[in-house]
């Protein structure tokens, strides 16, 4: 039946507004919005005017699940440097907060047809399962005092692993959702490095300057010069995380495409190498050089693999052997890595020994959120909390025990392996090979950093080398996915 209303006589658009429900209801916006404002002040005024975008943002959210792991990667980058402005919130919670919500919202949404769990049940998911259960048993360490450290400790050692690969599984199960993950990634990176870029020139604005008077200055100002630490934790995090972005983008440029994303990534990459110098953290430089000489021996090619180990061999004359660019306080520290009768070096060799002959009788460690600097906030006189630990390794050796370490170890080998395998001889697809390799490459370097500083499972980059993981061992369902694009390509032409 046609409709009888008039299209001429119906209110529609701004026209609305002008109505008496509409003016009523305006009204009574601003007037409890005033009351509000007037009560509870500015924070409330900014509440009011962030609110319209929240719910956008959660309207989005329970239609499309993947915005939830999206928002956790951001997080990643954002929510550690965030506690030197916002004082008194439990930001950490923030993320724990998304990674369950949206397993909560990814149920809800696919309700009448049910979760198809099958594309998350890969051996990844199931390695993270095994160190999240033993991460698990560690409260019940004999050696372990208080829960609260266990907890604080536990979720970026195993949890947000446990919660992040079966998301990326289910999400990022597509070429295009992969290019949009490493975008956004690249996009974070480039505000790091121009942040980094202010610090260094401008000098640290009041709220930065607070937490270096607090205690941050002992380790981030060294003979009176910065070591840019930009909205990371610290320096040695923004170091790793530079040149662990400048590994992958570098790699991925090489065959891409599109001219515009490829000066993208290479503009991404540079700044990334030039963020790690800044950071002045030694450590850093092994990300680069880690990681390229492995994507030299993914390529299979002999020229590709001679001239590459060639540059890495001049780098390492560069920094070993020469006092070039001496008189630069970032290569002056650089350099420094290089020294095995560093000053530095010999406390964590001289720690490390304390350690062995404590840890001797205790296979399963001193108990997770036990060890280190971080400690002193549970148990101040206790012997391991006022040992520093520095690398990521030797933390997990200390706080999980020889068996702990060897778990850890084997499941960061066998991710790595694996998809050097599938790169090097499984792959058909060469972007698909090319983005595999580069994170695979990157991931390298963090391994071999995390040597020296305790990066891998540290916001950001354990956020992004937890996604990475799912990727690299889901290579060839991206590789199926762009055959099948190009073959649909090629039936359209």
């Amino acid at each position: 039946m046609p409709s009888q209303l008039n299209p001429f006589e119906s209110v529609s658009g701004s026209s609305k507004l002008g109505t008496p429900k509409y003016v009523i209801f305006l009204l009574s916006i601003t007037v409890i919005s005033g009351l509000l404002i007037g009560k509870a002040g500015l924070l409330a005024g900014i509440g009011l005017v962030i609110l319209p975008f929240i719910l956008i943002y959660f309207n989005y959210f329970f239609r499309y699940p993947e915005i939830g792991l999206y928002t956790a990667v951001s997080l990643g980058f954002i929510i550690l440097g965030a506690g030197r402005y916002i004082k008194g919130l439990q930001l950490g919670m923030a993320m724990d907060a998304i990674l369950f919500l949206t397993y909560i919202v990814l149920i809800f949404n696919r309700f009448k047809d049910r979760v198809d769990w099958k594309p998350a049940k890969k051996d990844i998911t199931v390695l993270a399962a095994i160190w999240f259960a033993y991460s698990i048993m560690e409260v019940a360490n004999p050696e372990s005092r208080i829960v609260a450290a266990w907890l604080a400790g536990m979720r970026g050692i195993s949890l947000y692993m446990f919660l992040m690969i079966p998301l990326t599984l289910l999400f990022f199960n597509t070429n295009r959702k992969v290019d949009t993950f490493i975008n956004l990634w690249c996009v974070f990176s480039l505000l790091a490095t121009f942040k980094g870029i202010l610090q260094n020139t401008i000098g640290v604005d009041s709220f930065e300057k607070a937490w270096l008077d607090a205690g941050g200055a002992v380790t981030h100002i060294l003979f009176g010069k910065l070591r840019v630490f930009s909205f990371y934790s610290d320096a040695g995090q923004f170091g790793a995380n530079q040149g662990y972005t400048a590994v992958v983008t570098i790699i991925m440029s090489m065959v891409e495409k599109d001219k515009r994303r490829k000066i993208f990534l290479l503009i991404v990459g540079i700044l990334g190498i030039y963020g790690m110098l800044l950071s002045g953290t030694r450590g850093s430089i092994s990300v680069p050089l880690a990681g390229f000489a492995l994507y030299f021996v993914l390529k299979k090619n002999k020229a590709v693999m001679l001239s590459g180990f060639f540059l890495l061999i001049a780098v390492f004359i560069f920094f070993k052997y020469t006092l070039i660019g001496q008189d630069n306080q970032q290569i002056r520290r650089m350099r420094s890595a290089f020294d095995p009768n560093d000053a530095s070096l010999q406390v964590r060799l001289e720690n490390q020994k304390k350690l062995k002959v404590y840890l001797a009788t205790r296979p399963l460690g001193g108990g997770i959120g036990h060890a280190g600097v971080k400690a002193q906030k549970y148990l101040p006189n206790a012997f391991l909390s006022n040992v520093a630990t520095d690398s990521w390794y030797v933390l997990i050796w200390a706080e999980q025990g020889i068996i702990g370490l060897s778990l850890h170890l084997f499941i960061l080998f066998y991710v790595l392996i694996k998809s050097s395998y599938l790169v090097m001889f499984r792959i058909r697809d060469p972007i698909v090979k090319m983005k595999m390799a580069a994170l695979t490459s990157g991931m390298a370097g963090i391994m071999v950093a995390s040597y020296g500083n305790a990066v891998l499972g540290t916001m950001p980059t354990g956020m992004l080398i937890y996604v990475s993981m799912a990727l690299m061992l889901n290579a060839e369902v991206l590789d199926a996915d762009a055959l099948a694009n190009q073959e649909l390509e090629s039936h359209s032409i």
